[in-house]
């Protein structure tokens, strides 16, 4: 099985380029797709931090983006990386501005109809950005999901596309040594979600992130009885306080994302998984 790294990058919701990458990776079997979805980029500065993690994990890189500034610094990084950088939406608004007479308006996510629901995952998105690995913790009240679990469980992807789906979302890392803060007990709003992995999963995972980062793979990050142990810690944290647990080792993001939604709309006693 093929592994590829997909960026999808958008300076809207990301719902629209979402769709395109889903029918066209439809067209294909045998791949093993890691996306990383990055909605709202706007500005240089955060343009650069997902360069950074495209560096990293180098692949095939869609975007949205009409600022001009930004496209041209992505397109000439990937350039320099040697990846590809495709602007899907650019033949069709090209034919459109030819057969019209007119250019088109570049305005971030002007398809989207400005209505409640768009404001709410946009709200979402922004809440889920600056809530991710433990950050703001006095405002896990106001989130609709709280995920925990150890480090490279995917609770950042999964965080994301939970926010594309209207759902504030903020996650912490379950860590042995470093308690989480006592206000995660006590949290009323929010379903707290557990996501779990296998050991031997999750030290592939570790160690092929060591790797991208040039650094040493022989440490207690990867140590087989110390994972071990981390996860059962993990395990055993989300049974004493009766959160739903997710097993994220065989599961896709989107299968994951799919299964909490599911979660809240039983909690809620709605519909809303449906959406």
């Amino acid at each position: 099985m093929m592994r590829l790294h997909l960026h999808l990058l958008s300076d809207s919701t990301g719902e629209t380029l979402e769709n395109i990458a889903k029918a066209a990776l439809a067209q294909y079997d045998d791949v093993e797709t890691i996306r990383h979805f990055w909605p709202m980029v706007r500005t240089e500065a955060h343009l650069e931090r997902i360069l950074q993690e495209i560096s990293q994990n180098p692949g095939l890189v869609l975007f949205t983006l009409v600022n001009s500034e930004i496209r041209r610094t992505l397109e000439t990084r990937c350039r320099a990386l040697g990846l590809p950088a495709i602007a899907p939406m650019d033949g069709v608004t090209h034919a459109l501005s030819g057969l019209l007479g007119q250019a088109a308006k570049a305005r971030p996510g002007r398809q989207h109809v400005l209505d409640a629901a768009y404001f709410a995952r946009v709200e979402a998105i922004h809440f889920t950005i600056a809530h991710d690995d433990g950050i703001g913790a006095e405002d896990w009240e106001d989130a609709d999901i709280v995920l925990a679990g150890v480090s490279r469980s995917s609770k950042t992807p999964t965080s994301i596309y939970l926010a594309n789906r209207g759902f504030k979302t903020a996650n912490i890392p379950i860590v042995v040594e470093s308690p989480p803060p006592p206000i995660l007990y006590a949290l009323k709003n929010p379903i707290v979600v557990g996501l779990t992995t296998s050991a031997d999963r999750l030290i592939q995972v570790r160690r092929n992130r060591l790797l991208s980062l040039n650094q040493v793979t022989e440490t207690a990050y990867v140590d087989q009885e110390a994972v071990v142990r981390e996860v059962a810690f993990a395990r055993r944290m989300f049974a004493d306080n009766g959160w739903p647990v997710i097993d994220v080792t065989r599961r896709s993001i989107e299968e994951t994302a799919a299964a909490i939604i599911a979660l809240v709309g039983e909690r809620r006693g709605d519909t809303r998984a449906e959406s």
